[in-house]
């Protein structure tokens, strides 16, 4: 056998695979991702002074910390810095630029796999974009769903990000012990695809299955048939 014919089988048998290296971590969703601050600083013990929804990040659904080598530079995202402080802020170091940082690292590098979003200036400008495009603070405030000592039911938090944004999001609690009432709301997901266009964050089928997005986050898909606590500030 000639070794074009070699490398020519070599070729097919890896397509027929589904392997293609070009795409080893090419992503088809974005996640929006926004926190409750007051949720947040239960589990991590910071203090909370912000009464709304924050970025938590924009994250590829494929691929994670794909380029180490792709370092953090501030100075290129200096003319966003005064939103970021607000709507992306470091809520357990507000002074620190660590938490960007480690995003960039873990999620921006990924998500530069797509020309929209291969700088560090892109990927925060159209993160901040999205999440005030989105204004999902504002929403919820509009159809009265605010914090609040007495509790929600689940379909009442989904069901007004559905009906306004016509896509299903993924929201996540902190799952209570044995004997509590109710779980307790802290992030919520919005998906988009590669063309920035919304769209549901999961598959019908999924929705039984609580699962942590991030093992260290302590948050998982909250139970749809627990009444869901929305905590105001301390």
């Amino acid at each position: 056998m000639s070794l074009c014919s070699l490398l020519l089988l070599c070729l097919a048998a890896t397509l027929s695979s589904g392997f293609v290296i070009s795409s080893q971590y090419m992503w088809t969703k974005l996640i929006l991702t926004h926190h409750w601050p007051s949720t947040f600083c239960t589990m991590e013990h910071c203090h909370p002074n912000i009464s709304y929804w924050t970025l938590h990040g924009l994250w590829p659904d494929k691929g994670i910390m794909c380029n180490s080598s792709w370092h953090f530079n501030s100075s290129q995202i200096e003319d966003l810095l005064p939103d970021m402080e607000k709507s992306w802020p470091d809520l357990l170091h507000p002074s620190s630029t660590g938490f960007w940082k480690y995003e960039w690292h873990k999620h921006g590098t990924c998500a530069a796999k797509a020309e929209s979003l291969n700088s560090q200036h892109k990927y925060f400008s159209k993160a901040l974009e999205l999440y005030h495009k989105l204004d999902l603070d504002s929403i919820l405030k509009k159809f009265n769903i605010v914090p609040s000592e007495n509790y929600y039911a689940f379909s009442q938090i989904e069901g007004v990000i559905e009906n306004f944004y016509s896509v299903k999001p993924k929201i996540q609690c902190i799952h209570p012990s044995k004997n509590a009432d109710a779980q307790i709301l802290g992030q919520i997901e919005i998906c988009f695809d590669p063309d920035f266009t919304l769209l549901d964050c999961e598959k019908q089928g999924d929705w039984d299955q609580p699962m942590a997005v991030d093992k260290t986050s302590g948050f998982s898909v909250c139970d749809h048939n627990m009444p869901v606590y929305y905590p105001p500030l301390p």
